[in-house]
């Protein structure tokens, strides 16, 4: 929830203004201003209040806890010339929200938080992408990165991470801090060290009936002590079925901080699966005698690596302890490998307050971009110092897509760029075509032409529609012909993509001649160029009198069905229930 806070006239209607743009999320408050924010406080995760920074200051200061649990507040002043980020800038998002409020309104942003000033990637930000415990000095550390010392990076596992300054690496000379990205315990005390523990373990573990919680913890702990596992990286347990309500192993992983619910009401920790398939799982070190008694040959590490497995959603999956024996339990440990990662990022018609919240923080979280060079000079101001571009021109979907994989592969953390939705006739598809379990894929939707020309037209997608590209380029004519007939015999409205180039420039007026074997003459045709941006032209005309050389590979086309109409200039399409004429079986 994100509560708007108003006392003047005009702070009010900016409030019922943002309220619009931001959608259900926004509550516009009532009643007088320090009762309500008292009310509100502890059911927001952002607030922005269109009043003095001053006195936005002395509302909420006596309800502040914790940054990492109190909404980020944005103050607006009355001329609404500046948003201002005051508390919550990383973990309440107030930074996030401080350059939305901005783009909204026109307005300048003010973002104090130094990281996000200097666009450098902020250790917190870190620490929640990774998941991670913190273990040392993190302001300290986060201070001496910005002041341009040497940091020394290690990152032993290879955790895809965004781009850092080039004074923190693996190879600087002459480190003032190191940061460790690992799950084990370091072999000696370094002094000046920051120690991120991302949760990568899962432990298996298995037990004779009536186990003691003591040997269960004493077990576990051997994980530490004999193997360097640092017990704040583990993930979840795992044992066999017949263990779901062994009370010591319960007993022990909640005193490890790990809770268990029969009823669901809390986390569930302790991930059991029955013999059968902790059977098909092969260890390093089975017993005849465990599966005399339970059915399988192995719990502690079968189960680690099933469930470590199933965790893991395609990631690379290790023993890394081996079934260790205690009184009446045994103990083991698999690991969860980081992969690369490809962010797969639509970014929108070209508007910047069309581009999502999401598709900003991935592009942000990449050390590498890929995509078509002025795609790329639309979000550079976005991207984090340090950030490898690799441009393209028009054309070459293919490599590019083989390139933004390839280098996920490495390892990297790579952002694949794409304008409207990158899933719709854009690289999404090219680009998953190539890739597999062994990199992380994450798509992040954006707004596609078809919706971007809908709104600027009224309202020509409000039944049934079809999506067709016109490009022949990689679908034979004769195919697209046949899905046009078929969109025209179904009486669907039309929305094409890619309808004419200087090479294709006879295909829109064969599928408008064909659409109009089927549909009235008076259908609209509506059209859309450069959506949302500075030379944006829209216009719209009846099917037998809509020219296809106004047309060019800039423009989106939207065809009306034989029920769309235009109602005060805007393109409509009815959306048909039977009430609407009376029929209400």
């Amino acid at each position: 929830m994100i509560g708007l806070f108003a006392v003047t006239a005009a702070g009010r209607r900016a409030a019922a203004e943002l309220a619009g743009r931001l959608g259900p999320e926004a509550l516009v408050a009532d009643g007088p201003i320090g009762p309500a924010v008292r009310r509100l406080w502890d059911h927001l995760d952002a607030a922005v209040f269109f009043l003095a920074s001053g006195a936005t200051i002395r509302l909420v200061a006596p309800l502040l806890q914790d940054k990492h649990t109190d909404p980020g507040i944005v103050s607006v002043d009355e001329a609404q010339r500046f948003a201002i980020a005051l508390t919550g800038g990383h973990g309440g998002g107030a930074n996030a929200l401080a350059e939305q409020v901005a783009d909204l309104f026109g307005c300048t942003p003010v973002i104090t938080t130094a990281t996000d000033s200097t666009g450098t990637t902020a250790l917190d930000e870190l620490v929640e992408q990774l998941d991670a415990t913190v273990d040392g000095d993190l302001p300290s550390c986060g201070v001496a990165i910005l002041d341009g010392e040497p940091v020394r990076l290690v990152n032993p596992h290879g955790f895809p991470l965004p781009a850092l300054p080039p004074n923190v690496g693996a190879d600087v000379a002459n480190p003032q801090w190191t940061v460790v990205i690992d799950d084990r315990r370091p072999t000696e005390d370094e002094e000046r060290t920051l120690r991120l523990v991302p949760r990568t373990l899962v432990v298996g573990v298995g037990s004779a009936r009536g186990v003691s919680r003591t040997a269960v913890a004493e077990t576990i702990a051997r994980l530490d002590s004999e193997h360097g596992l640092d017990p704040r990286a583990i993930r979840a347990f795992a044992s066999v079925d017949l263990k779901a309500d062994e009370a010591g192993i319960l007993d022990a992983v909640q005193d490890l901080g790990f809770w268990h619910s029969k009823d669901g009401g809390d986390e569930l920790s302790l991930l059991t699966y029955p013999a059968e398939v902790l059977a098909g799982v092969e260890v390093p070190n089975p017993s005849e005698v465990v599966r005399s008694e339970v059915g399988t040959p192995s719990v502690a590490e079968a189960s680690a690596l099933h469930a470590a497995d199933e965790l893991a959603y395609g990631a690379p999956v290790e023993l890394v302890a081996d079934k260790i024996k205690g009184d009446n339990v045994t103990v083991a440990a698999a690991r969860i490998s980081p992969r690369g990662r490809l962010a797969i990022v639509g970014i929108g018609p070209g508007a910047p307050d069309l581009r999502t919240p999401r598709a900003d923080a991935e592009l942000r979280r990449a050390s590498v971009v890929v995509g078509l060079d002025q795609y790329l000079d639309q979000v550079r101001h976005l991207l984090r110092p340090g950030t490898e571009e690799r441009a393209t021109g028009l054309g070459a979907e293919e490599a590019r897509a083989a390139e933004a994989v390839e280098l996920a592969k490495q390892g990297r953390a790579v952002a694949l760029i794409g304008s409207g939705d990158a899933g719709v006739y854009a690289m999404a598809s090219p680009a998953l075509e190539k890739a597999d379990v062994d990199i992380e894929v994450v798509g992040v939707p954006g707004v596609t032409a078809a919706l971007s020309a809908s709104a600027l037209l009224g309202a020509p997608l409000g039944h049934d529609h079809a999506l067709i590209s016109l490009s022949d380029l990689h679908t034979p004519w004769e195919m697209i012909e046949r899905r046009v007939r078929a969109a025209a015999e179904g009486d669907l409205v039309v929305c094409f993509y890619n309808p004419r180039s200087v090479q294709r420039h006879w295909q829109l007026g064969r599928a408008l001649e064909i659409l109009a074997e089927h549909r009235p003459a008076t259908t609209p045709v509506g059209a859309v160029r450069q959506a949302s941006r500075a030379d944006q032209k829209v216009w719209c005309a009846s099917i037998d009198e809509f020219d296809p050389a106004d047309v060019d590979m800039f423009t989106t086309v939207v065809v009306g069905s034989s029920q769309s109409t235009v109602v005060g200039r805007r393109m409509v399409t009815p959306r048909g229930y039977r009430w609407m004429a009376g029929d209400v079986r």
